[in-house]
């Protein structure tokens, strides 16, 4: 039972008063002196990058060798590593080209004089000028288009009547009718000799 008004006690016991916490860091703090004469310089490490291997090219090549089973071509991938060319040109240790700049470049400046002799009114009022200019002319072509009778299947086809089928005198020969005299019948027919 825990005591009244107090919390309840851990069950495991702490390491004494000299026991620091956490990883100790050994560090050397001289002051400004010490920062001074002895300045901690980092050499950059060379940074090997390795590029994933280029599976088009590789393949183009299998298929040229003529590989068709995915033995074969996981054979010629063993024999021949291909990797992708590193495009980058910003590389940890590696020089900058001479002649880059980087970043976005610059707005152009707006000319001053032009601010001041109004060129970009006039500008604007020529853009408009010739803009009416056309709705002019695309007002006057479309009412000359109204004016115009418009055609429609009627007026076609009076002027241009489709083609006269010809008729055809062909017909298959179980519709051909044609008239044969009646048999005589047999004993009709000796009647008709014996009177």
């Amino acid at each position: 039972q825990p005591e009244l008004g107090k919390p309840t006690r851990t069950c495991y016991s702490l390491p004494g008063h000299d026991f620091t916490y956490g990883m100790y860091l050994p560090k050397r703090d001289g002051g400004v002196a010490e920062a001074i004469g002895h300045w901690d310089a980092v050499e950059a490490k060379p940074h090997i990058r390795v590029m994933p291997r280029d599976f088009v090219t590789m393949g183009r090549m299998a298929v040229a060798e003529g590989c068709t089973t995915a033995r074969e071509f996981a054979l010629f991938y063993k024999y021949k590593d291909l990797r992708c060319k590193d495009e980058g040109i910003l590389r940890y240790g590696c020089k900058i080209p001479p002649g880059m700049t980087f970043g976005r470049p610059a707005r152009p400046s707006t000319p001053f004089f032009d601010l001041m002799q109004h060129r970009y009114k006039e500008l604007w009022m020529e853009s408009q000028r010739a803009r009416t200019v056309v709705q002019h002319v695309v007002k006057k072509k479309v009412g000359t288009l109204q004016h115009d009778v418009r055609g429609n299947r009627t007026t076609f086809l009076r002027t241009h009547p489709p083609p006269v089928k010809e008729e055809s005198f062909w017909h298959p020969q179980r519709f051909e009718k044609v008239w044969t005299p009646p048999h005589p019948i047999p004993h009709l027919k000796s009647a008709l000799l014996g009177l």
